[in-house]
């Protein structure tokens, strides 16, 4: 296909991605506010470019191919992605993820950062949990992990989106928050953030990534939030640290561990939002108890 065609590519994703959500010629052109001979170019120079039938019609009735199936999430991702990124929302910094959204008095900055900051990081907690992770292999029931454990949050896939089934006693949320109302958000799909919904497929993204991958990942995280029951909104900051875990049947689990701090590295930040960071009291966890930590001292 011509250089002179590929502005068209995104109405091209948009006419797939559309009809295979429909499998109805009609239902997509009047989503799409299209004309039929319009998709259906749009289809056919897609397969052009790809090189393979991504549709394939039974009974007047579109079916996706083997190939459209294949073909059909990372549609969406680009889809996605092209949407939040017109809007400056995401971006790169420095190879790593940047994710940034306003809508009113709220504010919401993601940075992640490279997994090994953790080692000159202040936050003993970030680096045992980190090392127990890895002792673990990921089994959230580990021995290796226990000591860790109630400072986690647990987040399982499911239907209606990632869900967390466990809220650590001694977690940053229950802190923030209260027992009580952790305990109520238990098995809740995770807030939606007034961002808009493709912005909050990108921050399900990374729950999705280490799912994929059985990585870490580490976040650097600006945002307002109300406190407790609080309707007021206060300015907080956070290093969260993603994990990779399984339950004991095996089945895929995302642990998280949030670590409050106002030495986030944020490169959009300016000294007035820095300024306006509340201090939040860290996790309450005794050094002595790092037994992965003084293993490794020892070792150097």
């Amino acid at each position: 296909m011509s250089e002179l065609n590929q502005p068209l590519l995104f109405e091209m994703i948009r006419s797939f991605t559309t009809l295979a959500e429909t499998l109805n010629l009609s239902h997509a052109v009047t989503r799409l506010n299209s004309t039929r001979q319009t998709v259906r170019r749009h289809i056919s120079q897609l397969e052009e470019m790809r090189g393979e039938e991504l549709f394939r019609t039974k009974d007047r009735r579109y079916e996706l191919t083997e190939a459209g199936e294949a073909a059909l999430p990372e549609a969406r991702e680009l889809l996605m992605h092209a949407k939040v990124w017109s809007r400056g929302q995401t971006g790169m910094r420095g190879a790593l993820q940047y994710l940034q959204a306003h809508q009113g008095d709220w504010v919401f900055y993601q940075q992640q950062r490279p997994i090994g900051d953790i080692w000159t990081d202040e936050s003993v907690l970030l680096r045992e949990t980190y090392r127990a992770w890895v002792m673990a292999s990921g089994e959230i029931e580990s021995p290796n992990l226990s000591h860790v454990r109630p400072y986690l949050m647990v987040y399982r896939n499911s239907d209606s989106g990632w869900i967390c089934v466990e809220f650590g006693n001694l977690s940053a949320y229950v802190n923030w928050f209260g027992l009580d109302y952790a305990r109520s958000s238990i098995g809740r799909p995770i807030a939606r953030l007034p961002a808009g919904e493709e912005f909050g497929r990108m921050l399900d993204q990374s729950f999705l990534d280490i799912q994929t991958t059985q990585m870490a990942r580490l976040d650097h995280v600006y945002t307002r939030m109300p406190k407790g029951n609080d309707e007021s909104q206060v300015t907080m900051a956070y290093q969260r640290l993603m994990m990779a875990g399984f339950f004991p049947d095996r089945s895929s689990a995302v642990m998280t561990l949030v670590v409050p701090t106002i030495n986030v590295k944020i490169a959009a930040l300016d000294e007035v939002q820095r300024a306006a960071m509340t201090d939040i009291t860290q996790p309450d966890f005794d050094p002595a108890n790092a037994k992965f930590e003084r293993m490794a001292a020892m070792t150097t």
